[in-house]
């Protein structure tokens, strides 16, 4: 596992690093599934008014990134040191997935 921890002052300056944090195509895989079935669960939870469903966004979204990192990109998920560039990172990458810039 990587011990690097550089710094960032804005999030265009974070995104390269998280792209090369995600190099992985399996660990990419996992996030867009992670990250599909939280907006899943959302839409769910919202037109059933099963508001308790929310609370498994956390295990959902960062259950599939996680074993991404741990398992096949062998590396420290960006959200334990960069939190917030960390999740705003997810849903760019997601989208960036969704129009094809990036290969999943």
């Amino acid at each position: 596992m990587q011990s690097t921890n550089p710094t960032f002052k804005s999030f265009k300056a974070f995104y390269p690093y998280y792209l090369k944090e995600h190099s992985n195509v399996t660990c990419r895989r996992l996030h867009f599934i992670g990250s599909t079935l939280v907006l899943a669960v959302i839409a769910i939870a919202l037109l059933k008014q099963h508001y308790s469903l929310l609370w498994l966004l956390p295990v959902i979204g960062y259950g599939f990134a996680w074993v991404g990192h741990f398992f096949f990109e062998k590396n420290r998920p960006a959200t334990f040191k960069h939190p917030f560039y960390s999740l705003w990172g997810d849903w760019v990458m997601f989208k960036d997935m969704l129009v094809g810039k990036i290969k999943f």
